[in-house]
């Protein structure tokens, strides 16, 4: 049997190998990538529409792990960081209280330790707490599982002896930076390794942005599915929480749990 090579032919062949090829490069990039130091990073087009992470969402759903929710969803992902307490989350908590949001709160092991009184207060209004490590080292110099679990297990324990229940299972690797090895742990330790797709530079204490600046960091870039990462310890963000979650409410969004995702 012979195939005729007209000039469409020759089109589809050309644009059948070039996906091929780009199909193998990507998967070749992300095992490279992964195998080694990787900062989580994100690339936005357009005001509104969904970015692009280093990683795309099939590689990362290997592993259990996620950086947005899919396509077609009006939801948001409230998540923050805290590393410490900066007397900014009480107020914080009242804003998702006002608004009926549980958020997630990716929480390093020392502030468990230091800050009893607060994670039972987070626990008790429904919001996740989750495991940020037990002392925020960069967990890509973990290479073996038992290295893993003393920055992971503590954690567990701690927010037992706090609350009396079980942890639930997600992970945020501290300043983004994982690997191929540490998403493969985190999974086989029943976490679901947590990413973003919306965060703003709201951590330096002495260095706040200003409410405009959040406000417009955060609106220009919101977009269906966000799971968006703002810190506890910031002075900005607790002032303008309030009135963040009812600019998004006025845009049709709702606002969902890490729980929800698939």
């Amino acid at each position: 049997m012979y195939m005729i090579l007209t000039k469409r032919n020759i089109v589809i062949i050309i644009l059948s190998l070039l996906l091929i090829i780009g199909f193998t490069f990507a998967c070749k990039y992300f095992i490279a990538a992964a195998s080694k130091d990787t900062n989580w990073g994100l690339g936005f087009g357009k005001s509104g529409t969904r970015p692009t992470g280093n990683v795309t969402s099939e590689q990362l759903k290997e592993f259990n792990s996620y950086y947005i929710a899919p396509e077609g969803n009006k939801k948001l992902y409230i998540t923050f960081d805290a590393g410490y307490e900066a007397g900014y989350t009480p107020k914080i908590l009242e804003a998702l209280k006002k608004h009926n949001v549980k958020a997630t709160f990716f929480m390093v092991g020392t502030l468990l330790k230091s800050n009893p009184d607060l994670i039972k207060q987070i626990d008790t209004d429904g919001h996740i707490i989750a495991n940020h490590s037990m002392h925020h080292p960069n967990m890509s110099k973990m290479s073996t599982m038992e290295d893993f679990k003393k920055e992971i297990e503590p954690v567990e324990i701690l927010y037992k002896e706090i609350t009396g229940k079980d942890m639930k299972k997600f992970y945020r690797p501290p300043q983004g930076i994982f690997s191929k090895t540490n998403l493969k742990m985190a999974n086989e330790l029943g976490y679901k390794t947590i990413f973003w797709s919306l965060a703003y530079v709201d951590w330096y204490k002495n260095k706040q942005p200003s409410h405009e600046e959040a406000f417009d960091k955060i609106m220009s870039r919101v977009h269906d599915g966000a799971i968006i990462l703002l810190h506890s310890t910031s002075k900005t963000n607790s002032e303008i929480l309030d009135e963040l979650l009812t600019k998004l409410e006025k845009q049709g969004y709702t606002f969902g749990t890490l729980e929800e995702l698939q």
